[in-house]
């Protein structure tokens, strides 16, 4: 029996509707998830299983099909679970032998010990993790071990869009949208795949929550002139543009979130015009920017303030991990401002861009007479730059996306930044003139293979810049 709600959706028509809201203890250990088929691509690359430290039984976790890097599309792999104590996992690699194994980020410190073809290891709290054999990083595993849900529904409800297990696609195709009214939780359980973009438009108090997956939508979710939208813990698997869109978004918070995409101008998270943003432990691989933070563009004015992005794992397959102010309000004579921006405890992955403009691990490249200022990156650290630099700093006008150059660039910190590898291009501090000029910005205990950066002549510069202290 089906039921056709009010949202355009045909669901599963479920008698009983609760709520169960439990605190973090009973939910105590490990939960895996799907159960039964899920609908989606398998990837037979890897088997991998996890239990309790302790436990005897492996319990079997199913192996998504995901795609990376629009350079040369490749599938990858992906598991998910939640836990919160200590869990074993193991992981066979079905196809070939192998020498060595990453399990990145190197900064998690996690070994593994290795029997025949399979490895295990142990995670003490949750992580989102890239498990690479003999350095292959396109063919890897993702795995996601999620914080056990301290709040799950079993059904639709007033005020609650339910999504359950199995696949659900809009009743009006070919309709790709779901629009999301105030005052509205939204839950995708686990093993539910939602095929649609969510749009929440001029509304407010909305929640999108859950461990499903958004499954190749045109975008992930949009928020735009909305208030107070919070996303946590659900997965979006190669959407055609940006997974999460910000437009004149206030009070947006975006947590244990992960993301995929594989095609040109599918970016993560891009936010323009929006306040008051908290984004925290998310992974995000993309083959565009992972992090855009702009200013003027389409229909949203008037500036970007107040964002915070922590614990964050960035992997940038094409463009930036971290980009902003590219886009402005060219007509206005003082330009809008983006600031009050942090970025704390990152581990970029990777930059592959063969583009010199759009290079830059932390890139804060601004046109459209932007203004970018009050801007710190503390704890971060860079593992790879294929092709790329560690920093872009750059007042510019790029004719393709400018109408004309960026204001300024002042009062930028970076703190405890460190870069291993070799190869990367020179990182970039340029003005464009005199009114358009880079100034104060502190360099602090900024290091490249270990070694401190102390002077500019690390960088490419201009005579448009001044006050840049190392320490």
């Amino acid at each position: 029996m089906t039921k056709k709600t009010n949202f355009g959706f045909t669901l599963r028509a479920i008698s009983v509707t609760m709520l169960l809201s439990v605190a973090l203890g009973a939910l105590a250990g490990l939960k895996v998830y799907p159960e039964g088929r899920t609908n989606m691509p398998h990837n037979d690359d890897f088997t991998v299983k996890v239990r309790p430290v302790g436990a005897n039984e492996w319990l079997d976790l199913f192996e998504y099909n995901v795609q990376v890097d629009m350079d040369r599309v490749t599938d990858a792999s992906m598991v998910q679970f939640d836990m919160d104590s200590p869990v074993e996992v193991m992981v066979k690699k079905n196809n070939g032998n192998f020498s060595a194994v990453d399990i990145r980020p190197l900064n998690s410190g996690i070994g593994y010990i290795r029997h025949g073809n399979t490895i295990t290891f142990t995670l003490d709290r949750p992580r989102y993790l890239s498990i690479e054999f003999d350095g292959d990083r396109l063919n890897n595993l993702h795995l996601f071990a999620n914080p056990v849900e301290s709040e799950v529904y079993e059904a639709d409800a007033p005020g609650v869009m339910y999504f359950g297990p199995g696949v659900h696609r809009p009743a009006d195709l070919p309709n790709n949208t779901l629009r999301i009214p105030s005052n509205t939780t939204v839950y995708l359980a686990p093993g539910a795949v939602v095929k649609a973009r969510l749009l929440v438009d001029k509304a407010e108090n909305v929640r999108i929550i859950g461990r499903g997956i958004l499954d190749h939508p045109m975008r992930g979710i949009e928020v735009t002139d909305s208030r107070n939208v919070e996303i946590d813990g659900i997965t979006v698997v190669n959407p055609d543009h940006y997974t999460v869109f910000g437009g004149g978004a206030d009070g947006l918070t975006v947590r244990n979130f992960k993301s995929f995409s594989c095609k040109g101008w599918s970016d993560g998270i891009d936010l323009m015009c929006c306040r008051n943003v908290k984004i925290d432990n998310i992974f995000m691989r993309n083959s565009d920017d992972c992090i855009a933070i702009y200013n003027h563009r389409w229909h949203w004015y008037g500036g970007t303030d107040n964002v915070s992005v922590t614990n964050a794992v960035l992997w940038a397959d094409i463009a930036h991990p971290i980009n902003i102010g590219g886009h402005g309000d060219d007509t206005n004579p003082d330009g809008e401002v983006v600031e009050h921006v942090n970025f704390k405890d990152i581990d970029i992955l990777e930059q592959d861009e063969d583009d010199p403009p759009y290079r830059g691990c932390m890139a804060i490249v601004v046109g459209d007479n932007n203004i970018a200022r009050n801007i710190t990156f503390e704890d971060v650290r860079v593992e790879s730059i294929q092709e790329g630099m560690l920093f872009n700093l750059c007042v510019m006008f790029n004719e393709k996306y400018n109408k004309t150059p960026g204001g300024a660039i002042y009062n930028i910190l970076f703190k405890n930044i460190g870069y291993t590898g070799y190869g990367e291009s020179t990182s970039v501090i340029k003005g464009y003139d005199a009114r358009h000029s880079i100034h104060n910005v502190t360099f602090d205990n900024v290091t490249v293979n270990g070694e401190k950066i102390t002077s500019l002549s690390e960088f490419s510069t201009n005579e448009f810049i001044s006050d840049i202290k190392f320490k």
